[in-house]
């Protein structure tokens, strides 16, 4: 017997087998009585994609790591949920769902299958904490032609003001995005590098993960010759809506930037990086018609305080502020964002914002794995 349902009729049902010999699909008339089958087909895979499909599969250790990686990166996200609920005494079903970003290995939007692949399972994170888990929160709008990010201009939108003040969010992670709030409407995109070169030219050099205030940066000198080569990158050059990510922005784009200018000291580089991640972001919000009184900075790269004046001296006529102006803490935006975007989900509102993204109309963002 089956469960009642209010949404009975057909359903199409799709299945392709590992030894790839073609795609079933199925459409079923399924109600309260049982389930009917009223068409069937099988539809051979285009033959490119057939070998391109196998030599996925044939090359075992690298989608092995990734796969393998996938499940371990879940088991850290529910571990750190299981320990903030231990902490604070709550019990897991007092929790409506998880929202989790996930951790970024690929971001190209742009082809005409375009992609997003975020890895930490959905599935482990509901099973391992036991409490209904959202994921996978770009790729429905990249299906409707958008971007998939950034998503938090939502969020923004939402928690910050509603007043006239031209209002620029600034999120400086390892990309840097910008969230443009005015009187006529949003925007937002992403600038370019934030925190990733910085960290990545100090960890090269002196093997430390970030730099602490910006100190090796303050120590240095900007290189003009090297910034304009840096600001020459077809990135900056793009019109919103764009997105880009680490795997874009990272230590080998900078070494293939650098190879012109091999005798600058290590200072002068940081320095002129951290100019960069400056520059890229104020160019952004000085090019708008709109003058944004109040900028306000969330994320790691607020307690970089050799940045935050190097965005001062770019934008004298703006108040730099941090997003805790407004209750929200900067080292948490982004956190929060998701818990919203998840909430958003799984009450079936939608998530993204069209026209930040490009995509071609609303849609809810997000895959839901229950409890």
């Amino acid at each position: 017997m089956m469960p009642n349902a209010t949404k009975n009729g057909l359903f199409i049902g799709l299945m392709s087998g590992t030894s790839l010999d073609g795609i079933d699909c199925v459409i079923c008339d399924i109600n309260p009585a049982g389930i009917e089958l009223k068409h069937s087909l099988l539809v051979d895979w285009p033959a490119d994609l057939k070998l391109e499909l196998q030599q996925i599969i044939d090359q075992r250790d690298s989608l092995d790591q990734m796969l393998v990686a996938d499940q371990r990166c879940a088991a850290v996200y529910a571990s750190a949920c299981n320990k903030i609920l231990q902490n604070n005494d709550i019990q897991p079903d007092s929790i409506i769902a998880i929202g989790s970003h996930g951790q970024t290995i690929r971001h190209n939007p742009d082809s005409d299958f375009g992609y997003s692949c975020q890895i930490g399972s959905g599935s482990r994170i509901a099973e391992l904490t036991g409490i209904t888990t959202i994921t996978d929160f770009r790729n429905r709008d990249i299906a409707a032609h958008g971007q998939g990010a950034p998503l938090a201009p939502a969020f923004h939108q939402a928690v910050f003001p509603a007043d006239e003040k031209n209002r620029a969010v600034v999120n400086i992670g390892g990309i840097a995005n910008v969230t443009l709030i005015n009187g006529e409407g949003i925007s937002g995109y992403d600038t370019g590098p934030g925190n990733r070169l910085l960290d990545d030219w100090i960890h090269h050099c002196h093997g430390k993960s970030y730099d602490k205030d910006g100190n090796f940066a303050a120590s240095g000198l900007v290189n003009q010759e090297l910034l304009k080569n840096l600001l020459s990158d077809a990135y900056f050059q793009k019109t919103a809506p764009k997105s880009t990510g680490s795997d874009y922005f990272n230590l080998d784009w900078l070494k293939q930037r650098l190879k012109p200018f091999e005798s600058l000291k290590e200072a002068d580089i940081q320095a002129t990086l951290a100019e960069l991640t400056a520059a890229s972001i104020a160019n952004e919000v000085t090019k708008q018609t709109k003058q944004y009184e109040e900028v306000l900075i969330c994320g790691g790269g607020w307690h970089n305080k050799d940045l935050l004046n190097r965005l001062k001296s770019y934008l004298p006529n703006s108040e730099i502020a941090s997003s805790g102006k407004y209750g929200i803490d900067p080292d948490w935006m982004e956190a929060m964002a998701f818990a919203w975007l998840g909430w958003r989900t799984i009450n079936g509102f939608s998530g993204n914002l069209p026209e930040v993204t490009g995509a071609i109309g609303l849609r809810i963002c997000g895959a839901i794995y229950p409890a």
